[in-house]
């Protein structure tokens, strides 16, 4: 290990955040797709993506799509036309009704709440594991008793407390929509996540723990909702000899190129997550004695993917950092650090950290919205960690040496 920074330079190759991690079977099926000239959103791949998928996850059926924004859309459509019924001509199923989501998020989660005319009531975080609170979302159905539907997300790959919040819904008769975008491969109780809710998706971002530069899955039990959703994302075209159309669809199906990719990624996606917790347990230990702590998890109950690695700086140790909408300031103040620092830190150095995700409640677009705290001070959860926490470089190529060098250049920053 360094003992300053003094005279460790630049990366010469940028430590990436998460980018995709290649083993050479990808090409093999993109060859097989441009052998066999299936170059559109059907064929060999995309069913055996579907069928491989399904089968880890311990679903039915999978059904594969553009992206997982796509995912997400279609099973919010779908919860919304079995709890409202068919929309009116330009309006969505959920019109006029309110639905409970994570509030600390990527936006893809509640924009499709939003693509369906629904309302999103944010839910504050719970600091177990960073995701939706139980209490909060118990509060909130005291608030708005006619609520009936849930989206939540499993954040950076760590489950949600999904006993707790599903009690709480089948409490107040909701549905759930499970964004497990982020979480492929982690497990809660000994099962996968994106088998939980009444309606799950999940991602193939390019810089997921799995990747096919794009792409994502709608996953469920139920054939019925499988042809749906499968019917909703080619048009919505009817069993007929011309294209007829009787409802609103999308183009929202994967390609058969992509889903080559994504075949030959997931033989690997055990390998990534031993890859991404090793980077997340020599963080922790490297971290000792640092007022700061990592994300946390369930052990008892839950094994995340550990897609991203995350600092939380203790509130003591914060130095003074000003945010606006779009840029950061700090002071610096020996002996303290925030994430503004770390981050210029190991820009200088070519390695990508992030921010933590803004809460939905603090983005300018949804400002307006509702928030729950889980009491009534308002104390408010999300907006704690996105002050004093960051994403760390969590790329699973990252060698423990560049690793070394990367909790040496953050413990620099505490001097």
């Amino acid at each position: 290990m360094f003992q300053n920074t003094k005279n460790i330079k630049p990366f010469e190759k940028k430590v990436w955040l998460s980018s995709p991690t290649m083993h050479g079977d990808e090409q093999k099926w993109v060859n097989d797709a441009f052998v066999k000239n299936w170059i559109t959103t059907a064929g060999e791949n995309i069913n055996e993506v579907e069928r491989i998928v399904a089968e880890r996850i311990g679903v039915k059926y999978a059904v594969a799509l553009s992206c997982g924004t796509a995912a997400l859309h279609l099973a919010t459509k779908l919860a919304g036309e079995r709890l409202y019924g068919q929309a009116k001509p330009n309006c969505g199923t959920l019109q006029g009704h309110k639905v409970f989501c994570s509030d600390m998020t990527f936006n893809a989660t509640v924009n499709s709440v939003t693509y369906e005319g629904g309302e999103p009531v944010f839910i504050d975080t719970e600091r177990d594991t960073w995701n939706i609170s139980p209490a909060a979302l118990e509060r909130a159905f005291g608030l708005y008793p006619d609520v009936k539907l849930v989206m939540f997300a499993h954040l950076y790959g760590v489950p949600a407390k999904i006993d707790e919040i599903r009690a709480v819904c089948t409490r107040h008769g909701a549905l759930i929509v499970e964004d497990a975008a982020e979480s492929l491969g982690a497990t809660y109780k000994g099962k996968e996540t994106g088998c939980f809710g009444d309606y799950n998706a999940i991602s193939f971002n390019g810089n997921k723990i799995i990747t096919g530069s794009s792409g994502g899955m709608f996953l469920t039990n139920s054939k019925e909702d499988a042809d749906k959703v499968r019917k909703w994302s080619t048009q919505s075209r009817e069993a007929a000899p011309w294209y007829q159309h009787v409802e609103m669809g999308y183009n929202y199906r994967m390609s058969n190129i992509i889903a080559g990719v994504i075949r030959g990624q997931m033989n690997y996606l055990d390998e990534h997550i031993a890859q991404k917790r090793a980077i997340y347990e020599r963080y922790k230990k490297g971290f000792e004695g640092l007022p700061v702590s990592m994300n946390p998890f369930d052990a008892q109950n839950s094994l995340p993917n550990y897609w991203l690695s995350c600092l939380l700086i203790n509130k003591d140790a914060m130095c003074l950092q000003k945010r606006t909408d779009t840029e950061a300031t700090f002071t610096p103040e020996k002996g303290k650090t925030c994430p503004t620092e770390i981050l210029e830190t190991l820009a200088k150095y070519n390695a990508e950290g992030r921010p933590i995700w803004k809460p939905m409640h603090m983005q300018p677009i949804y400002s307006k919205n509702p928030f729950v705290t889980a009491d009534d001070n308002k104390t408010d959860v999300g907006a704690d960690i996105f002050a004093r926490g960051l994403c760390l470089p969590s790329d699973n190529k990252m060698t423990p040496e560049q690793q070394d060098i990367i909790i040496e250049i953050v413990r620099s920053c505490f001097e």
